[in-house]
């Protein structure tokens, strides 16, 4: 589940029903879909571009925040010295442990939770902030430099209000689109979040993700040569510079000071 929105008066509106839509997609459709290969192709690359963005090695302690049923975080796993996993849903976590327990990763832990005790090399966040109450969301560069080492990495993916892809699929299937989003979500302004992260001290930077390609794997998750041929395509386009702007999804890599 990818919220920790929690007010003073106890868990939020915006979070209850966020865990409640949850609780549902992690009841079987999630790991179904996830399984898919096409999805399964998208989660590799992420795994990749996470370990090149953020130095992750075998000497890293890498945090997951919102880490669903970890399926990004296994693929990653065996690449780093420690993952540690957090999320509030607990069929996600359940899952979690029991595929970690299944594949035979031992350095994978996952957590009922919004926090784990740091320090950690690298923390990282999949689609997970603009699932975030702005109050939320404005508050998390703050907890990560509790949670980070110095000169610790956070990286982060999440769709972008300018995407085509969004526009496109709300005005042609907004039905389907719907479906895949839970009731509170929204797309985020990226210079808007690098900018809660470079107002904490953290050295920033933005990167255009995909053009194409997550969108055609979430569409069609048993295409698997579909996602690929979009993947390279997504390559071509996001070098074209007047076009990034329209990406689907954005990063932001944020380095804590030392």
């Amino acid at each position: 589940m990818n919220h920790t929105g929690v007010n003073r008066t106890g868990v939020s509106d915006v979070l209850r029903r966020e865990l409640e839509y949850h609780e549902k997609l992690y009841s079987g459709f999630a790991q179904a879909h996830f399984a898919r290969p096409a999805v399964r192709a998208l989660r590799r690359h992420m795994m990749e571009r996470i370990l090149r963005v953020t130095g992750a090695s075998t000497r890293s302690r890498v945090l997951s925040l919102g880490c669903g049923i970890g399926d990004t975080e296994l693929l990653l796993a065996p690449h780093v010295r420690e993952l540690v996993g957090v999320d509030l849903s607990p069929a996600a976590i359940r899952q979690a442990r029991a595929d970690a327990e299944k594949l035979g990763i031992g350095n994978a832990r996952f957590e009922e939770g919004s926090t784990a005790e740091g320090p950690f090399e690298v923390a990282i966040a999949i689609f997970f902030l603009h699932h975030l109450s702005d109050q939320a969301l404005a508050e998390m560069p703050r907890r990560l430099t509790g949670m980070l080492a110095p000169g610790g990495v956070f990286y982060s993916l999440d769709p972008s209000r300018h995407r085509l892809s969004g526009a496109v699929g709300r005005r042609l299937i907004p039905g389907l689109m719907k479906k895949y989003q839970s009731p509170d979500e929204r797309e985020l302004e990226p210079e808007a979040t690098a900018k809660l992260f470079r107002d904490a001290g953290f050295d920033t930077r933005i990167e255009m993700y995909d053009f194409v390609s997550s969108p055609l794997a979430g569409l069609f998750p048993g295409w698997r040569a579909g996602y690929r041929a979009a993947r390279a395509l997504d390559g071509a386009i996001l070098r074209l510079g007047p076009l990034q702007r329209l990406g689907s999804n954005f990063e932001v890599i944020a380095r804590r000071g030392s």
